[in-house]
């Protein structure tokens, strides 16, 4: 087994999980190297949107369609969901009671599912406006970033529903950390690619 002093921070479990440390390095290193796809194709869709802004051909624009207060909320949440993943990380890797750390993955849940229901709203209330993918360019550009975004959240909740159901069944093994350390990875990037959105879309649309 690779010694601890040649572990590379960030993509380890640390002193405390021994055993699941090669496992770690290997499988969250991947994961980092898949995420970067994922990168680049929203930096692809940031810059459709950015390309596509003015292309309302006669509807609805950002003034007309954006609820700014519905997008802070949504920010809220997620940003709430990002600290929960972080803490329930914390208790993982220091081995904090079962209790706990199942706790911190449950309320991840619960906010990622309120973002998803915060953000079907937010498309309600736009399409009620007129605001349809098919009525422009512009609105074709920012269903397609924020439906893939929407799509991962809902993706990063079903899989943290997955893992309670394994860690019931199959207690902390090292298939059960590593699935959690990557999920965290994934929660964490889509938070940040959300700040993206908020700043860029919303707020940036409202200028």
């Amino acid at each position: 087994m690779t010694s601890l002093k040649n572990r590379h921070p960030g993509i380890n479990l640390g002193d405390m999980h021994e055993e699941s440390g090669d496992d770690c390095e290997i499988l969250v290193f991947g994961f980092w190297v898949f995420m970067m796809s994922d990168l680049i194709i929203f930096a692809l869709l940031f810059a459709t949107y950015i390309v596509m802004l003015g292309g309302v051909a006669g509807g609805p624009g950002p003034h007309e369609l954006f609820e700014i207060k519905i997008a802070f909320g949504e920010t809220l949440v997620l940003l709430t969901s990002s600290f929960t993943m972080g803490m329930a990380a914390l208790a993982l890797k220091y081995r904090q009671s079962m209790y706990r750390l199942v706790v911190w993955l449950v309320i991840s849940l619960l906010l990622g599912v309120a973002f998803i229901g915060l953000e079907w709203y937010d498309f309600q209330t736009m399409a009620d406006k007129g605001g349809v993918p098919s009525r422009s360019g512009f609105l074709s550009a920012f269903y397609a970033l924020l439906s893939l975004h929407g799509l991962h959240v809902a993706g990063a909740s079903l899989w943290l529903l997955v893992l309670l159901g394994q860690l019931v069944v199959y207690g902390l093994d090292t298939g059960v950390k590593t699935g959690l350390l990557r999920l965290g990875i994934l929660w964490h990037f889509l938070d940040i690619v959300w700040v993206g959105i908020f700043s860029v879309v919303y707020l940036g649309g409202l200028v």
